[in-house]
């Protein structure tokens, strides 16, 4: 087996002072680019199935609920139901209840966050809980990972992008400790892998998780999938390997004070769920093992998953929230998933990050210029 440091968690980079993010009267100006500017749809180009449904079943029309309330925003996307208290898995602790972060979209808060600690633990992980109809999604790519390049899409995150940016999160392992693919740009940088666990995003910002081949496929629709090992939850359980006394099976760790020596199995781990209505949830915290970090993801009500990135330097979620409505996303207002990440908002605007990631940003009002 190869050193960790080949694999997902590189070399331990040290801690970046936060600078001040500064942008110039021109670039102030600049209009919005593709990034900013997603079809208006809330669904995925390939509809989310329920966690009851058959593999590849399409979602049913719209019902006059639905309907009801698209009249009541003819000028934006209708919203998610606001996601309701998870139970805590200690009988002695108290819900977990959502709060509101980052900038508000067409009027409605688009992501949620709690914490709530795994079953067996003692620290808290962070969760954060993603508007899919009021966001979209765009996968950023870096000469870390996947490697090659240039990418349309790279840190640092550009101003013209940065006007509807509300929140950003990691990507997974290096490739050559992913066992999986990757494509995005109408290029395929590593082949697609049957059964590998994918993050699957469409033309329009839309998403979906799962097995590649049998949940999700290729389409001409498919603008970026992003795999990353197998399946950590499915079919709204726990999968029987995120159980097995072998955790490297998750990926090589960093030890208790360095990645130079043997790794520990509750390390920090992040994950990416989706729920059966669409809506995203990312997992991060201190000290999962690979168990915890899917029982927390189906906890949020995920009914797929996979692993994202996992070691100190690499789990990063982050919400923005300008002073103004129309205003630009920078370090100076942004917020961390929890305060423990070495990672941070300023991490997407760097230009030394040279790992993936993804944005969710706004999605435009309807007769919006794309």
């Amino acid at each position: 087996m190869e050193s960790t440091e080949s694999h997902q968690s590189g070399a331990p980079l040290r801690a970046r002072k936060r600078g001040r993010w500064a942008i110039s009267g021109a670039l102030l100006l600049a209009g919005p680019s593709v990034a900013i500017s997603t079809q208006a749809t809330g669904a995925a180009p390939r509809a989310v199935r329920s966690q009851s449904a058959s593999r590849g079943a399409e979602m049913p029309a719209p019902s006059n609920k639905i309907l009801a309330a698209r009249r009541k925003h003819p000028s934006g996307p209708v919203p998610l139901k606001t996601p309701s208290a998870l139970r805590p898995f200690a009988a002695s602790g108290g819900q977990a209840q959502w709060r509101p972060f980052g900038r508000l979209v067409d009027g409605h808060s688009a992501v949620y966050e709690t914490t709530l600690v795994p079953p067996g633990g003692t620290q808290a992980a962070g969760v954060a809980w993603m508007d899919t109809r009021l966001l979209a999604a765009q996968l950023y790519s870096g000469s870390g990972s996947p490697g090659g390049g240039p990418y349309r899409f790279s840190a640092p995150i550009k101003p013209a992008q940065a006007a509807s940016l509300v929140a950003a999160f990691n990507g997974g392992f290096k490739m050559n400790a992913a066992e999986g693919g990757y494509y995005t740009e109408g290029r395929l940088i590593d082949p697609l892998r049957a059964g590998a666990a994918s993050l699957v995003i469409y033309s329009g910002g839309g998403v979906n998780i799962g097995a590649w081949g049998s949940d999700v496929t290729m389409t001409p629709s498919v603008a970026a999938v992003r795999q990353n090992l197998v399946l950590l939850v499915d079919g709204g359980r726990a999968v029987p390997l995120a159980a097995t006394p072998n955790w490297l099976a998750w990926g090589a760790t960093c030890g208790i004070y360095s990645c130079s020596g043997p790794g520990i199995e509750n390390q920090w781990r992040s994950g990416l769920g989706i729920t059966s209505n669409g809506a995203l949830i990312y997992v991060a915290g201190p000290s999962l093992n690979p168990w915890q970090l899917a029982e927390l993801l189906v906890r949020a009500r995920a009914v797929r998953a996979m692993e994202l990135d996992i070691n100190p330097d690499w789990p990063d979620f982050a919400t923005y929230r300008p002073s103004l409505p129309g205003g630009f996303a920078s370090p100076d207002n942004g917020t961390k998933l929890l305060a423990s990440m070495i990672q941070g908002p300023w991490t997407f605007f760097e230009p030394y990050w040279t790992r993936d990631f993804v944005t969710m940003s706004a999605r435009p009002r309807a007769g919006q210029m794309r």
